[in-house]
């Protein structure tokens, strides 16, 4: 089978199904734009959305749609080469957020894509609406997001089938299309994300390291932004380091924007609440470590006390899931995408998002008392090697559902060619009867 993967930052979502495919014996191909990856053994060709020149200047409410038509036909020219070549694909897969696949049934029409169901915008009880001190609720801003939507809404009428990581994320698209939404994860490789009773953090800035019974909270996110609860995490502590004031707090994430607006004076949401309290925060015990590799932060762990998620309701996080299977004890937000996962008092402990009392009570509860909710974070591992484990779990069903959908288009081919081919014999019999 030959499966070609679409997505503008390859692998995406799909490193793990890309290698599973292609280590089973299948053709696997990508494309993707200038920032993609290539794998070993998947070929990757990249598109550049701006070969033409500069983005020509459109109404701002067009802005966004424009940008992904170009993404469309820079993928829609580089695939009608590839097809020349003798690309002949079975199955396409491809996350349709970015306008990649606009214009693929028009140069592949009988080839299924399984589209990857991320999240789809709101424009009520989502995350645009969610926080009142960032909320634009003036019908200009409702209409660029109405727009915003379109694609996305579109993408849908071409839909052959979608795969969502969480239900909450498949609930987000239009009702009359969930039947054909799969909710399958990506995937958590448990065997190698876990407790390890050894693992350590070292903090060489500060000449710090801490190990299991230290007093560490962790804080991840890509990007230290209002999306993740940055904002209401940097204002609990405060409160927390007056609870408890021998606490370490190591942060890890990068100082840009991934989701929704930058802070209004050019500068790092990190600083603007740096700036806004200052004066109240002990900085020698917070910690700001950007960006770490992948090993470190699991040793961040399974090292923490807690691990602390805030979000919107929004795209869950693979963060969460990677504590939850280093057996940390989890400290969420109680937002649709963590409560789906979280299940207060039994693998986690759920807090309003925006009570930041609250947070600094919990957390300073775990800490005095680490013993008391230890089994929480047990149980969390369970509840990730049972439902979300890579190999044994999300691998074997997004397998499964490439096969299924390759499979029902080589049937519906067969069939298709076997009407047109009785079509044509029919009028010579008939004719033949009337002589």
């Amino acid at each position: 089978m030959q499966v070609l993967f679409i997505h503008q930052n390859f692998p995406g979502q799909y490193p793990h199904l890309a290698e599973a495919l292609r280590d089973r014996g299948d053709q696997v191909l990508a494309i993707g734009g200038p920032t993609a990856v290539a794998l070993p053994g998947v070929p990757l060709h990249r598109y550049d959305p701006m070969a033409r020149g500069e983005v020509p200047t459109c109404h701002h409410w067009a802005a966004d749609f424009q940008v992904k038509l170009l993404r469309a036909e820079a993928v829609a020219l580089l695939l009608e080469k590839l097809i020349s070549q003798g690309l002949r694909p079975d199955l396409v897969v491809g996350h349709p957020g970015w306008g990649e696949l606009l214009a693929v049934k028009d140069l592949l029409p009988g080839v299924p894509v399984l589209h990857h169901v991320e999240f789809i915008y709101q424009m009520e009880g989502g995350d645009v609406d969610f926080d009142p001190e960032f909320s634009r609720t003036g019908w200009s801003d409702r209409t660029r997001l109405r727009l915003k939507r379109a694609p996305q809404l579109l993408a849908f009428h071409d839909l052959d089938w979608g795969m969502a990581p969480t239900a909450w994320q498949a609930s987000t698209a239009p009702a009359e299309f969930r039947e054909r939404i799969s909710v399958i994860h990506e995937g958590i490789d448990t065997q190698r994300i876990g407790p390890r009773k050894d693992s350590s953090i070292s903090l060489q800035k500060a000449g710090l390291s801490f190990e299991a019974g230290d007093e560490v909270i962790s804080f991840v996110a890509r990007n230290l932004e209002p999306y993740r609860g940055f904002h209401v995490f940097m204002r609990m502590l405060p409160q927390l380091q007056k609870l408890r004031p021998k606490a370490h707090v190591v942060i890890v994430g990068a100082e840009g924007v991934s989701y929704g607006s930058p802070p209004p004076r050019g500068v790092s949401w990190k600083k603007v609440l740096l700036q806004e309290l200052a004066g109240q925060l002990d900085l020698r015990r917070i910690h700001f470590v950007g960006q770490v590799p992948h090993a470190v932060l699991h040793d961040l762990f399974r090292v923490a006390a807690c691990h602390v998620y805030l979000t919107y309701p929004f795209v869950l996080s693979w963060s969460l899931l990677e504590a939850m299977a280093c057996g940390a004890v989890v400290i969420g937000s109680a937002t649709p995408p963590v409560q789906e996962v979280i299940r207060a008092g039994e693998n986690g402990l759920l807090v309003d998002f925006f009570d930041l009392e609250a947070i600094a009570q919990q957390i300073a509860e775990v800490l005095t008392d680490p013993a008391a909710y230890r089994s929480l974070g047990e149980t969390a591992r369970r509840d990730v090697v049972a439902g979300y484990d890579l190999k044994t779990v999300c691998l074997p069903k997004q397998l499964a559902l490439v096969d299924r959908l390759a499979r029902e288009a080589a049937d519906q081919a067969v069939s298709t060619k076997s009407l047109k081919v009785r079509d044509v014999e029919a009028p010579s019999r008939a004719t033949s009867i009337g002589l």
